[in-house]
């Protein structure tokens, strides 16, 4: 297996073979179970009805009869079942029947990509995408979200202040030609 925080131009590769990767020593495929729990700082689950947090705000999580979860019970529930598990080093992790189905790479790890000054140089390290979808609010382009299907990756190429700002692989919706 080779570890993609290794060598984040890996990320860069349109064609990249998922099966022969991992990101932070977790392959996709492997039980949700075997994520160190201590890199863990939040979920998402369908057992959560209601959710507090934010910057500096400690996340609550209550169930639909208003019982307070704790993020153990949140933890326990993703990786049993489906939903999302989120990592203090911004991997997140998407997980379906316990199984680790894809990643979610944004901050920190993405400065790899900070030589990029414009969207046409991330094109060329990139290449050009299967699909582009232009994120507009208020009539402002926000960012280009590009998919490459050989290597089910969705980039986010932030307009605002040209950088990449997202990456995430696997079974996500857009990630595929059927999706």
């Amino acid at each position: 297996m080779i570890e993609i925080l290794e060598d984040l131009d890996l990320l860069s590769r349109p064609n990249l073979d998922l099966a022969g990767v991992e990101v932070n020593g977790i392959a996709l495929g492997a039980r949700a179970a075997t994520i160190p729990r201590q890199r863990i700082v939040g979920g998402l689950s369908s057992v959560i009805a209601r959710y507090r947090g934010g910057t500096n705000i400690e996340s609550e999580y209550y169930d639909a009869d208003g019982r307070s979860l704790t993020l153990d019970e949140v933890i326990e529930d993703v990786v049993r079942s489906d939903g999302f598990l989120y990592g203090a080093d911004k991997i997140n992790y998407k997980v379906c029947a316990g199984a680790v189905v894809g990643f979610a790479i944004s901050g920190p790890h993405l400065s790899h990509f900070a030589h990029l000054a414009s969207y046409e140089e991330f094109l060329t390290v990139f290449g050009q995408p299967d699909r582009i979808h232009e994120n507009e609010a208020y009539g402002d382009l926000m960012s280009y979200e590009t998919y490459y299907w050989g290597a089910r990756k969705h980039v986010t190429w932030d307009a605002w202040e040209d950088r990449v700002s997202f990456i995430n692989l696997g079974d996500f919706e857009g990630n595929s030609p059927s999706q």
